[in-house]
């Protein structure tokens, strides 16, 4: 029983707060009419249809990096996508086209071999191109499609003194969870390294990583740096498509502690969940999410006297409940010893969860759930074998 709310939430279960969804909706509106702009939805942080409505009431439309993502967005945002994908085939680019209003192309190559049968078919869809500003602002080298030798978009060099004829839009994307600082860095780079086509263009496509909901993003920094831009190109359609900032903070991942193991000095409370299939960025980004009622402590410190978080009895790994060995993570101090049967809540597990969950080892996938401004939760998925066994068909 969830003591916030009174209700039965079964565990382990995605719940997502809608007063914080309409939090995050109601500040990217605020951005976009600032600076007329159009922010989109990105599809690959966060696609759990049953809540577009709520979306769609503010006037979001949405992105699609694959064909699934597309028709999606088609059918359940009612709206076709802005779609970029790195790379096309011919079977797929069909239904591209049926959904999409935009395409982006990651190469030359893909753009001279596609675009013609875009522009036979007569449908009002605009092509552009990815960009690489070869400026890494992001960390962690799986997330940076800026690296050396990257895979994404086409560098300055590449893209030559002429634009091929066609070609209505940029669409650059080397962020991931930053600041508007950051994008300021990377636009002084695009207008370097690519300036000279930018007065052809249509639109240009910042994409994503703006996280504008998080506490202390500089939004008023953020609108002054658009409108600065539009100003310097009036003849560009301006899109950003972030995709946790519309989700950052609206909702947690409940789950439950079923057993206590011990081996030396060290203490794994394993949960009903899985990080490896449930979790994947803690493992990948890596980052150690927050734990409601506990104090992340990478090396177990003694404990403050004054933070009521006595012993370090009280330090937990948590771990998984896949066989794989380094599904854990840890270590977190608690108020007081886990038991089996605890319930822990891990906060922020909205954004790239649902979407990048796994079956690996057949484990359950969590419950999906929507707690209402009223307070009242609706399930909105229970998973079964069949899920399982379905995928396996």
């Amino acid at each position: 029983m969830d003591t916030k709310t009174g209700h039965a939430i079964p565990s382990p279960c995605y719940v997502m707060e809608e007063s914080a969804l309409h939090r995050n909706l109601l500040l990217i509106k605020h951005v976009s009419i600032q600076t007329g702009v159009d922010i989109l939805l990105s599809f690959k942080a966060f696609a759990l249809w049953k809540t577009f409505p709520i979306i769609k009431a503010y006037g979001f439309a949405s992105t699609a990096s694959s064909i699934h993502e597309a028709r999606l967005a088609y059918e359940e945002m009612g709206s076709p996508a802005f779609s970029y994908s790195p790379a096309y085939t011919d079977e797929n680019i069909g239904l591209f086209m049926k959904y999409s209003s935009h395409i982006t192309f990651n190469s030359l190559a893909q753009f001279q071999k596609f675009q013609p049968r875009i522009v036979a078919s007569g449908k009002p869809i605009s092509c552009g191109l990815r960009i690489n500003p070869e400026i890494s602002i992001v960390e962690t080298s799986l997330y940076d499609p800026c690296a050396p030798g990257s895979r994404m978009g086409i560098t300055a060099q590449n893209l030559g003194d002429t634009l091929l004829e066609g070609v209505e839009g940029f669409h650059f994307h080397n962020l991931c969870e930053s600041t508007s600082y950051d994008l300021e860095k990377t636009l002084k780079q695009v207008k370097e390294r690519f300036g000279g086509f930018l007065k052809q263009l249509k639109w240009l496509n910042m994409g994503g990583g703006h996280l504008m909901t998080k506490k202390g993003y500089n939004i008023e920094h953020l609108i002054a740096l658009l409108k600065s831009f539009k100003i310097e190109y009036p003849n560009l359609q301006i899109i950003l498509e972030p995709g946790s900032a519309f989700v950052w903070e609206t909702g947690y991942l409940l789950t439950t502690v079923v057993d206590i193991v011990e081996n030396g000095n060290v203490k794994t409370a394993i949960i009903d969940a899985s990080f490896t299939c449930h979790l994947p960025d803690c493992l990948e980004m890596p980052y150690q999410p927050a734990i409601l009622g506990a104090i992340r402590c990478f090396h177990p410190p003694k404990p403050p006297e004054s933070d009521g978080f006595k012993g370090q009895n009280n330090v937990y790994r948590i771990g998984g409940c896949s066989c794989l060995s380094g599904d854990w993570m840890g270590n977190w101090r608690f108020k007081k010893p886990l038991v089996p049967g605890d319930r822990l809540i891990f906060e922020d597990m909205i954004h790239y969860t649902t979407v990048k969950t796994n079956m690996f080892n057949g484990i359950p996938h969590p419950s999906i759930a929507l707690q209402h401004t009223d307070g009242n939760i609706e399930l909105l998925r229970n998973f079964t074998y069949e899920d399982y066994k379905n995928r396996m068909d």
